[in-house]
């Protein structure tokens, strides 16, 4: 078993990052089998498809892996590292753009969404976007890819390349690729903007306080969670009383993802109370949890040298696995590297 996945490092993880992927990581990483093993990548590659400061990726990166490190990912246990420090990456979407299919990127939905209206003003980088993701984990022969919903349509694009060059440029018996299966962890949770229940909680909102970052203190925890919209009605006492308060199941949401209690179990609890008793007690919660992870995160940021390291060795040790699939889909193509091809 392999599993691999990144994160763009496009700033600080927020709560809605750490309950619905990086959460869940770490647990991939604590409860796997003998002999299997993770990568989890920054992908600052992905990130150059946009309009970027190239200061503020770097910083990004930095930050990026010392939050990751800082919420339980074990550099000794995993592979950790930047894409840039392994080539083959991109060289891999190349080879691969020889066989996906115009049509297969113009379907899909995040090309759509993020090109809008001018999708001739925007880089070639963001179209073929899917194939780089594809290079990411057909390049390691993952086995496993943990995905969210708006994710699994880029999963099943790259198992489409990698099925059609198998059966283009490999026999049946010794394909060049594993087909990657979606992991959808159970545990994993989709957490709302604190100003509205109906979004995503996102880094992009202009608003600070519609997401808990890591390393907000406890005071500005309390207080955003405080502040959060909600309604004037009492918690219910059954799920069912959830509907329509998009706001209100999302603050008992979080709590219950915090504690792992399902919503009946959170609501057996605080049903028929207001938020003036509920918020605190989440607000609290959260306090706890993140603690330790702010005093870790800034503990490695003045540890430069720490970090390079982490990602150095990660990255040499993704480079020696990623060579052999490199260097049978340059032979499967039929394409002359060296003199030691020529022998």
């Amino acid at each position: 078993m392999r599993v691999v996945s990144g994160i763009q490092p496009t700033g600080n993880l927020h709560l809605g990052n750490y309950l619905g992927a990086i959460r869940n990581w770490v647990l991939m990483q604590d409860n796997m089998p003998e002999g299997g093993q993770c990568l989890f990548f920054l992908a600052d590659l992905h990130a150059i498809s946009m309009p970027h400061d190239p200061a503020e990726l770097h910083r990004a990166t930095l930050e990026m892996a010392a939050a990751l490190v800082a919420c339980g990912i074990d550099p000794a246990r995993s592979i950790l590292f930047n894409q840039a420090q392994v080539p083959a990456h991109a060289e891999l979407e190349w080879l691969l753009n020889g066989t996906a299919r115009m049509g297969w990127l113009n379907r899909m939905t995040q090309w759509k969404d993020k090109a809008g209206k001018n999708r001739e003003g925007q880089s070639v980088a963001l179209f073929v976007y899917p194939v780089l993701q594809a290079a990411d984990v057909l390049l390691y022969q993952a086995t496993h890819v943990p995905v969210g919903e708006d994710q699994k349509q880029h999963l099943e694009l790259a198992r489409d390349i990698a099925q059609k060059f198998n059966n283009d440029f490999a026999s049946a018996d010794a394909p060049v690729f594993t087909l990657p299966e979606a992991i959808v962890p159970p545990g994993a949770a989709r957490i709302m903007s604190l100003r509205d229940g109906s979004s995503k909680m996102s880094k992009s909102d202009p608003s600070d306080m519609s997401r808990i970052n890591l390393v907000d203190d406890a005071d500005l925890v309390m207080q955003k969670i405080r502040k959060a919209r909600t309604d004037a009605e009492p918690l219910p006492s059954e799920p069912a009383g959830l509907e329509g308060r998009a706001e209100a199941a999302n603050l008992v949401a979080i709590y219950g993802a915090l504690t792992g209690e399902s919503t009946e179990e959170v609501l057996g609890r605080f049903g028929g109370q207001g938020f003036g008793v509920f918020k605190p007690a989440l607000g609290e919660l959260l306090v706890e949890t993140l603690r330790p992870i702010s005093r870790r995160f800034r503990e490695l940021l003045s540890d430069r040298e720490q970090l390079d390291a982490i990602l150095a060795r990660g990255g040499a040790e993704a480079r020696e696995l990623a060579r052999p699939t490199l260097d049978a889909t340059y032979s499967a193509l039929g394409l002359v590297r060296g003199r030691s091809e020529l022998a």
